[in-house]
């Protein structure tokens, strides 16, 4: 009995170890077959060699992917001794040697021993398609998704079976979605039946976007007759999408550039509110306010680099206290004696910003400076079909947030209250025991320190130079006589408005001319609200 027992297991033992052996055996020829397969890649025309690749795309091997990549660089090399393919990397006066196969390194060679693997760009196409399919079986689901998304953009033919297979096996929702996709893009451009290729064109144009626009288009031009209204409805329904997005876009542009416009000018509305000054200086604390960024980022560069991601968060109260501080100097110093003389203080400031001006050119030069964006200001996404760049989105939420704090100071603040009592009727506030002169120094550097941390915010989308506040000097004022003088509100209303009218007329009308209407559209508007949008309201005020 024990002995029959033992006899058993040892047939069984017998038969375990014969499998095994046939399969080490067939890896083995498998393994040979593959690399007779690469080996076949040199040597010959671009032809042969397109159909040795599609010949190994069909094994579905993903060992052969490292060889296709770098055939597609012009990585592959052909040993001349004895035809066996390498990848290569240069190595001095030799090339470093890489089995294509297994990675494995396999020494150095001379390059005169070895022969460039030719390609062109019909073999890239192929190599393409084929590594496509090959990736789309990946155990990762992030590999598949980028394999499917390449065929999207560059459909084929050649990649439909590999692309029905993945589908079949594919479990990942998000990856199945944009394989269906793809599978519809690429039926579209093969001899299917016509009844796929409409159920493609509808899936094409679900899709949406330029990408699928372009494939359309390209389809009509070789379309079956069965086909042409399809794709022609298709094309047209796109392009309505399109449209409506791009309008998007541009009010998304306007509302970047209304931030912007309010950033640059709350400070102005502020000081011109009070002390009905025209400060032709105010672009110059803009300016200054990018220049202690650019500072800032230069010490953390040199001294902290692994601060570099904080350097807004350091230059931003920096930037107050140094504009502040020359507002306040310029009010103290020039300013209060010039009071009641609008034209006087216009020309004073103007030369106190021309003075600015050429004391940054003559220290920092009359060149751009480089300030860099942070990590978490870089970059964009896509929302549906809009752009959206992080630092533009984060300058829009700065901007309400600046507009948010100085409406709290004016509104809950007794400063604020002496501001606007001060606004209102000037000589009933001083008789109240309010010293008028120190509101008026006070908010002057309040609003030039503003104005500083508005240049922070400017010095990530606009160039750093001397002349920064010359391009908002004018449109700052724009803003702050057509939303209503001295009114916080109005300011946040007008700069949106503005920049949204500006983006939305640019496109049709050029971005020269497109301003030159707004200008024309807000005098009229004046013509009629001389106040503004919002006007204030008091004793003095409408005196």
């Amino acid at each position: 009995m024990h002995a029959r027992l033992i006899h058993r297991f040892l047939q069984c033992l017998l038969v375990a170890f014969c499998l095994v052996v046939t399969l080490f055996a067939t890896d083995l020829r498998a393994a040979d077959d593959l690399r007779a397969m690469i080996n076949a890649l040199g040597g010959g025309s671009f032809q042969e060699s397109q159909k040795q690749v599609e010949a190994l795309a069909k094994t579905g091997d993903p060992k052969i992917v490292p060889a296709l990549e770098a055939l597609s660089e012009g990585d592959l090399y052909q040993r001349k001794a004895d035809g066996t393919v390498f990848i290569v990397k240069p190595a001095g006066s030799n090339f470093k040697l890489t089995d294509a196969l297994t990675g494995d390194a396999a020494g150095e060679e001379a390059k005169a021993a070895l022969e460039k693997v030719k390609v062109n760009n019909g073999l890239r196409r192929v190599i393409r398609a084929a590594l496509g399919g090959l990736t789309l079986m990946s155990p990762d689901a992030g590999v598949r998704l980028q394999a499917a998304s390449t065929i999207l953009r560059t459909p084929s033919a050649d990649a439909l079976e590999g692309l029905d297979a993945a589908l079949a096996a594919e479990t990942d929702g998000t990856v199945k979605a944009v394989l269906e996709k793809a599978l519809a893009a690429s039926v579209l451009v093969s001899d299917r039946p016509v009844d796929e290729k409409k159920a493609a064109i509808a899936t094409v144009v679900q899709t949406g976007g330029r990408d699928s626009l372009s494939l359309l288009s390209g389809a009509l031009l070789s379309a079956d007759e069965s086909l042409r209204p399809d794709i022609e409805v298709g094309i047209k329904k796109i392009e309505d999408q399109l449209a409506l997005w791009a309008a998007g876009q541009n009010i998304w542009y306007g509302l970047s550039l209304g931030s912007v416009l309010l950033l640059a000018a709350i400070g102005l509305a502020i000081t011109f509110g009070v002390m009905g000054i025209i400060n032709m200086a105010h672009g110059e604390m803009v300016m200054l306010g990018a220049y202690t960024t650019f500072v800032v980022q230069q010490i953390i560069r040199d001294s902290y680099p692994a601060l570099f991601d904080w350097s807004l968060a350091i230059a931003l109260p920096l930037a107050f206290l140094v504009t502040g501080a020359v507002g306040l100097v310029m009010e103290r110093g020039i300013i209060r004696f010039l009071y009641g003389r609008p034209l006087e203080t216009l020309l004073a400031t103007w030369g106190v910003s021309l003075i600015l001006q050429q004391a940054v050119r003559s220290i920092f030069g009359p060149t751009n400076q480089e300030v860099g964006n942070p990590s978490w200001m870089s970059g964009a996404f896509d929302l549906g079909g809009l752009t959206i760049t992080w630092n533009r989105m984060w300058i829009i939420v700065f901007s309400l947030a600046v507009f948010g704090f100085l409406l709290f100071l004016l509104k809950k603040t007794p400063m604020g209250l002496q501001m606007r009592a001060v606004t209102q009727n000037r000589r009933m506030a001083s008789s109240m025991g309010i010293r008028t002169p120190w509101v008026d120094a006070l908010t002057f550097a309040l609003g030039s320190g503003i104005a500083g941390i508005a240049g922070v915010a400017l010095s990530q989308i606009d160039n750093v130079s001397p002349n920064l506040g010359q391009g908002y000097i004018i449109d700052s004022f724009m803003v702050v006589v057509f939303g209503g003088v001295g009114n916080l509100w109005g300011t946040l209303v007008g700069a949106f408005t503005l920049g949204i009218l500006n983006k939305v007329l640019e496109p049709y009308a050029g971005a020269v001319l497109g301003k030159i209407l707004v200008l024309v559209l807000i005098i009229l508007f004046i013509q009629k609200r001389p106040r503004g949008l919002f006007a204030l309201k008091g004793r003095a005020v409408e005196a």
